[in-house]
């Protein structure tokens, strides 16, 4: 984690099937790479939902997250007014983001958290 890190802003969402190769492409070539040029904001990272498999208690449990988004990107922020700014708000709709991904993405879900150490 980067040091100056105060807040986790957390996006996950589901996206048409059909559009799984764009929405990768753009999240990866555009829309990341112009949100980190913001600032305040200090790092992105992309995650898939996988079955979960853990051992608590000396059992083995099993868990699919039903219901919840399949791909997750978690910035690092100096703070949270980052997501209030000016250049978040431009950033966030430049590229082909708008136009050729955003209309087909569902169940998005944006979570804040605030990093306690």
């Amino acid at each position: 984690m980067h040091p100056k890190a105060k807040y986790l802003f957390i996006a996950s969402m589901d996206v048409d099937p059909d559009k799984e190769a764009i929405f990768n492409e753009v999240y990866d070539t555009e829309h990341v790479p112009m949100l980190l040029k913001v600032p305040g904001v200090l790092s992105a990272t992309r995650t898939t939902t996988e079955p979960l498999a853990v051992v608590i208690g000396g059992k083995r449990n099993v868990s699919v997250a039903e219901g919840e988004p399949k791909y997750t990107a978690i910035f690092e922020l100096e703070n949270a007014d980052v997501l209030v700014s000016e250049a978040w708000a431009k950033a966030v709709d430049q590229g082909r983001w708008m136009a050729e991904v955003r209309p087909y993405t569902r169940n998005r879900k944006h979570f804040l958290k605030k990093i306690m150490r």
